[in-house]
């Protein structure tokens, strides 16, 4: 079997063209270089450099030969790379999410009912169109999504559903009524977080002639809605959030009646590692049901 770092030198080797240039990149002495080229045409059993006075480049074979070892790197990197998640995932929960509301609820159990566990969140939201494929990479130990996922290899948990608000200025006509739909808000600007994943959609797509101003800053979001009289939207875990203190607000919280304005989450996980996940699932579900209905 060739050696990993004869491979790597073949690869530098093609993409410099010069022996002096392969060995500054790979940080070895030129003689190193060129042990290493003799090595790798032993190895082979054929010539793979065509060697001239004072220059060395690569046959038609060593192209090959080339172009080949940086598939076998590349596949080398991937499998250590996989074992590593692999090794990670089973002494860590990993979690993933399409949307913030199910990571803001995680959060506030992780130092009480979920102390004894490795919860690992990432809160750089993902497509739901990656979920299956993240999975099945071993990126996450769970996701929480929208859409029910079940396959040969992946199943779903359904964990509980968010429920879209609107908070209002007090002295609008709508801020009276019990809930307002859609449609009743066409041709508002309204202020929003920019990173609201999943519900971003729903927002840009249900509520016609609308305009959104999109924040990037927390701070910056709860002092324009608290200052201001644009409406912004909130759920039933922003009252859980204690980023997000809305108490000293002007606004009326108002729900929003459309079916469209209600979304399930599911933990989606693989099969294989439903045991390891299950407690803490047990533990959200019943949390979510404690906290927000």
């Amino acid at each position: 079997m060739i050696e990993n770092y004869l491979l790597e030198e073949l690869v530098a080797f093609k993409k410099y063209g010069t022996l002096a240039a392969t060995a500054q990149h790979l940080l070895v002495t030129q003689p190193t270089v060129t042990r290493g080229m003799q090595k790798l045409e032993d190895e082979f059993g054929v010539q793979i450099f065509d060697r001239q006075p004072n220059r060395i480049t690569l046959t038609k074979t060593g192209e090959l030969a080339a172009k080949g070892a940086q598939k076998v790197i590349d596949q080398n990197n991937q499998l250590i790379e996989t074992v590593k998640k692999y090794d990670y995932n089973h002494k860590n929960i990993t979690v993933g999410s399409v949307a913030p509301g199910p990571l803001i609820l995680l959060e506030k159990i992780q130092s009480s009912k979920l102390a004894d566990t490795n919860l690992d969140l990432d809160h750089k939201l993902m497509d739901t169109k990656d979920v299956s494929g993240k999975l099945l990479n071993h990126d996450y130990s769970f996701i929480l999504t929208n859409q029910e996922l079940m396959t040969d290899k992946i199943e779903s948990l359904y964990i509980g559903t968010e429920r879209l608000s609107v908070n209002l200025n007090q002295f609008t006509l709508l801020a009276n009524k019990k809930s307002v739909s859609f449609n009743d808000l066409k041709g508002l600007s309204f202020i929003v977080l920019s990173d609201i994943g999943v519900w971003k959609k729903v927002a840009e797509g249900k509520i016609p002639d609308a305009k959104f101003l999109y924040q990037e800053q927390r701070e910056a979001f709860s002092e324009i809605t608290k200052y201001s009289d644009f409406p912004y939207f909130t759920t039933n875990i922003s009252k859980i959030n204690p980023d997000d203190n809305f108490s000293d607000h002007d606004q009326i919280n108002v729900p929003i009646s459309d079916e469209s304005s209600k979304m399930d989450f599911y933990a989606a996980y693989l099969k294989t590692n439903q045991k390891q996940v299950a407690s803490v699932l047990k533990t959200m579900s019943s949390s979510w049901s404690k906290y927000l209905n």
